[in-house]
């Protein structure tokens, strides 16, 4: 007789699945979401500097104690594929009560046993309420696993030539950790990008070609000082600062070519869209 396990195959799994807590150590767990504040994006953050989230984001209290000594705490850190989907950063015992109110509160020690799923399980959690640390009992059955990764997160893939938006910090961290795919994607690419001051709404049409360095090379250059040596983008960062452009600018591919097309013809692309756009008038391109 053959038995058939679809139904068992299509099953979801849970994050209780993988979190194997005893029912005891359930009972004394919580879940605390960690989500983008003002300006911060925490998923750029967690990837620039783990620690950041997993000890003073995790551990920060407010005004009254959320947790208590001996307590697991499982961190979820908010990824920008949408409101609903985290990754679990890490899972620590709560060892000490600072008894710190609006500062880090707490010490802890990571649990080593659940160490190779820290930045590589992906679960998806649709959050109703304001109270951004649960119960885990209440929670953690809820809580679907939507991937687990081969390796370590390393912030986005690559979405295609004409999906690319980033911001300047989800740009930093791809050129930073040397991100195979988009590596791969750019680095023998000429292109017509933008670059967009998402404070001011001002459009930079820039073009990336053999003489000027291919695409990779050129926002490298931004990544490095937030210019690339553009006299109007220099004189920006020189009367706003650096930070500025980390906060406010965006990267956009408009047009991408092989690296066998003439550079005239990007340079020809480049002045057409700059008229399109009219970022030499209203834009930030002085030619």
């Amino acid at each position: 007789m053959e038995i058939s396990c679809k139904e068992d195959v299509n099953q979801k799994i849970i994050l209780k699945d993988i979190i194997g807590l005893s029912d005891a150590d359930i009972k004394n767990t919580k879940i605390r979401l960690i989500n983008n504040y003002e300006n911060v994006n925490v998923i750029d953050l967690f990837l620039n500097n783990p620690e950041e989230i997993n000890t003073n984001w995790l551990f920060w209290n407010y005004s009254r104690a959320e947790f208590k000594e001996g307590q697991v705490i499982i961190g979820l850190c908010r990824m920008d594929n949408g409101d609903d989907f985290y990754l679990l950063t890490t899972i620590k015992r709560i060892t000490k009560d600072l008894n710190v109110r609006n500062g880090i509160a707490y010490e802890g020690v990571e649990l080593a046993e659940y160490k190779k799923y820290y930045g590589r399980v992906i679960v998806k959690y649709h959050n109703t309420v304001q109270n951004m640390v649960r119960w885990a009992d209440k929670l953690i059955k809820e809580i679907e696993v939507s991937e687990v990764l081969s390796s370590f997160y390393e912030g986005k893939s690559f979405p295609g030539y004409d999906k690319v938006c980033l911001k300047y910090n989800e740009l930093r961290v791809i050129i930073e950790n040397n991100k195979t795919d988009w590596v791969n994607a750019l680095s023998n690419q000429k292109a017509v990008y933008l670059i967009t001051d998402l404070n001011t709404g001002k459009l930079y049409v820039g073009s990336a070609t053999s003489d000027k360095g291919m695409l990779l090379d050129r926002w490298k250059n931004y990544v490095s000082n937030g210019h690339g040596g553009n006299k109007e983008l220099k004189e920006i960062v020189e009367k706003q600062g650096f930070d500025y452009v980390k906060l406010n600018f965006q990267y956009t591919i408009i047009e991408n070519y092989n690296a066998k097309i003439e550079d005239k013809v990007i340079l020809e692309r480049e002045s057409y869209w700059k008229e399109a756009l009219d970022s030499r008038i209203h834009g930030m391109n002085c030619n």
